[in-house]
Parts: structure tokens; C-alpha cells; sequence
């Protein structure tokens, strides 16, 4: 690994602690060095607050110091004011030796608008430095960035022989405690969490984060026909949820009712949250759900539990066209990673 790979990994590290924080912005770490040594660390936090660069430059204790010195950022600096100031003036200002740069920004408001303003300004510019990786650090954001579409991670548990409920649809506890603390993980990491009609009725999920510390996510639940009955957690309105109909649009704080039309149902729903900066949904459920996300080519990760039990009679698990690029033991469960065939996710190591 050369000396550029190895001060942008780092600034890797640092861009992936704010996952479940920055969305709809980008996971963004930055690090300087000066004279071969790092002076200054810092990584987009929260939305809203400070990005990576201005952290980084705070870090070092005296601004003057970046004067002349190597920066390694994982993404692009922004060109325009959103929230924050344009980063890309800041090093104008600061004047860098050098800015390394792991890839640009699809963002039209920044792509090379903000390399643009650092050659301009006299600043040599490094760009592709680890580029793989970064892009699938912030695989969500490239995904909600050019597809228009939140990045779809699907997730079940089956049993050994294949199934994801009884015949009764009683789908709880089919994986192990260990598996079930890591989904309220994920759930804490990603913006929304995703079920039909059955299984929110059936169920009567929370869909919080409760095993994990971390924000809960929008709760998303599928409901054409508007069947739920009104008991059920997911219309409590004490987490903000969305629901999906093609009878009736209301909004209120904490629960949304959006009518669709019954054509092209999903990729209105998806083009709907998109418009609400919702970047990434972990779809939860159940089988007839997450078997249209994958017949519609509507999932970019799928993650998969698979239990010692058997059912033996039950609802079937959904049929995944794929590959798996991944597997790992928890507890007692086997969770396997998959991507779509034409996926170049598998290209980088998690």
C-alpha cells in the first residue's frame, strides 16, 4: 500500500463513523498531513453540522498549519452553501500543498466544480486514491445520487429447510439473539425499515432500535387497501412512519398516508421517498414483499439468516437471483451476503 492508500484509509476509517448520522449526506473523512505525519482528523458527524474538512482543520489547533500541507479526503469538497459554507473555499483559503482526493462528487451541484476551484486556486490535485473503496463506503449515497432511488438492503431469516414462518405465518425467533441485537444495528445505521400488510398485521413489529443505541428509522409499512387496524405499534405515532396506499393521502407529524397509484406501484414508492431524502430501506418483510423488490430489480444487498431449525411445513422463503459475496457466523446462525448478479458491490471487501 503506498504512503497516499494508507493516510486515505484512514480517512475511510474516520468517513464510516457517521453512518446512521449524515444522510442524505455523503460519509466524508478527511485527514492532513504534514511533513509525513498527521496533524489533523475529522469526519461529517451530523447532518447539518460541520463536514469532514472544516473537523479535520479544527483538529490541528492552528488553521496556519495547513498551509502547505497534504490533505486526504474521501469525497469531492462541496462548491456550493447547502447547510454549511462550501468546503472547497475553505482550502482555497488555507491554501493545502496538495488536495488527494478518492473520487468526485455525483452531486451536480459539486461534481468537479469543487476540483475546479482548487486547481484554479494553484492547488495540485490527486484524484482515484482508493476510489473503489470510498464508493462503496457511500454505495447509498451513489445509489440515491444517480438511480433517484433510496440503496434497498433486503433481510429474512429462514430456517434450515428454507422457510420464513409457520403455516400459522408465526415468524418470530426464528434467529438467535445475537442476530436479532445486529438487525437493530442495521436499523440504527440505515434512514427507513420496510414491511407489508401481512406481516405488520401478524407481527406487529415496532421496527425500533432497541437492542442497539442509535436513532430508530422512518417505519415504512406497504398497505394498498388501508387494512391495518389501528391498534398495531406501527400506527402509534410515536416513531414518524409512512404509509403506502392507493386510497387516501393525509399527513400529520409522525404518521403520513401517501396514495399512489396501483400502477408501478413500487417505483412510485420508491421515486416518493426519494423526494424525502430517505437514502437507504432495509425492506423486513415479509415474503411477498421482499419478493417483488427482488422481481422488480428494486434491492442492491440482500442479508440473510439461516437457523439450525427446521418448521417443516410454512410459508416459503423468497426466491433470491444472486450471487453471494459473503458469510459469517452469528452466534448460532449463518448470516450470507448477497448482491445482484450484475452487482460490482462484491469487488470490495466489506
Amino acid at each position: 500500500m503506498t504512503t497516499e492508500e494508507q493516510f486515505m484509509a484512514r480517512a475511510l476509517e474516520l468517513a464510516s463513523r457517521g453512518l446512521g448520522a449524515v444522510s442524505p449526506n455523503p460519509l466524508v473523512g478527511c485527514v492532513i498531513v504534514r511533513d509525513g505525519k498527521i496533524i489533523g482528523e475529522g469526519w461529517h458527524q451530523k447532518h447539518g453540522k460541520a463536514h469532514a474538512e472544516v473537523n479535520a482543520v479544527l483538529d490541528t489547533g492552528d488553521e496556519s498549519l495547513v498551509t502547505g500541507s497534504d490533505l486526504y479526503v474521501t469525497l469531492e469538497p462541496c462548491a456550493h452553501t447547502g447547510k454549511t459554507p462550501p468546503c472547497a473555499d475553505l482550502l482555497v483559503r488555507l491554501k493545502p500543498r496538495r488536495v488527494v482526493i478518492a473520487h468526485t462528487d455525483p452531486n451536480p451541484l459539486v461534481s468537479g466544480k469543487g476540483i475546479g476551484k482548487l486547481t484554479d486556486a494553484g492547488i495540485e490535485v490527486l484524484n482515484g486514491v482508493l476510489e473503489s473503496q470510498a464508493r462503496h463506503l457511500n454505495r447509498r449515497f451513489l445509489r440515491f445520487m444517480t438511480d433517484h432511488r433510496p440503496y434497498i438492503i433486503l433481510k429474512w431469516a429462514q430456517t434450515a429447510d428454507r422457510l420464513i414462518a409457520r403455516e400459522n405465518l408465526e415468524s418470530k425467533w426464528i434467529s438467535g439473539t445475537l442476530s436479532r441485537a445486529l438487525v437493530h444495528r442495521w436499523r440504527a445505521e440505515e434512514d427507513a425499515v420496510l414491511v407489508g400488510t401481512r406481516t405488520a398485521i401478524h407481527d406487529n413489529p415496532l421496527l425500533t432500535v432497541r437492542d442497539w443505541t442509535g436513532r430508530n428509522p422512518v417505519r415504512i409499512v406497504v398497505d394498498r387497501f388501508l387494512r391495518l387496524p389501528q391498534h398495531l405499534h406501527l400506527l402509534d405515532g410515536a416513531v414518524r412512519t409512512i404509509v403506502y396506499n392507493v386510497l387516501r393521502h393525509e399527513e400529520k407529524s409522525h404518521l403520513l398516508m401517501v396514495r399512489l397509484d396501483e400502477n408501478d406501484f413500487l417505483s412510485q414508492l420508491l421515486g416518493d421517498l426519494h423526494r424525502r431524502d430517505i437514502q437507504s430501506v432495509i425492506v423486513e418483510g415479509g415474503a411477498f414483499t421482499l419478493q417483488q423488490f427482488i422481481d422488480s430489480g428494486h434491492w442492491d444487498e440482500a442479508r440473510i439468516f439461516e437457523s439450525a431449525r427446521t418448521f417443516g411445513k410454512g410459508v416459503n422463503a423468497p426466491q433470491l437471483r444472486g450471487q453471494k459475496v459473503d458469510s459469517a457466523r452469528i452466534g448460532d446462525d449463518e448470516l450470507s451476503l448477497w448482491v445482484p448478479q450484475r452487482s460490482t458491490w462484491h469487488l470490495v471487501s466489506r
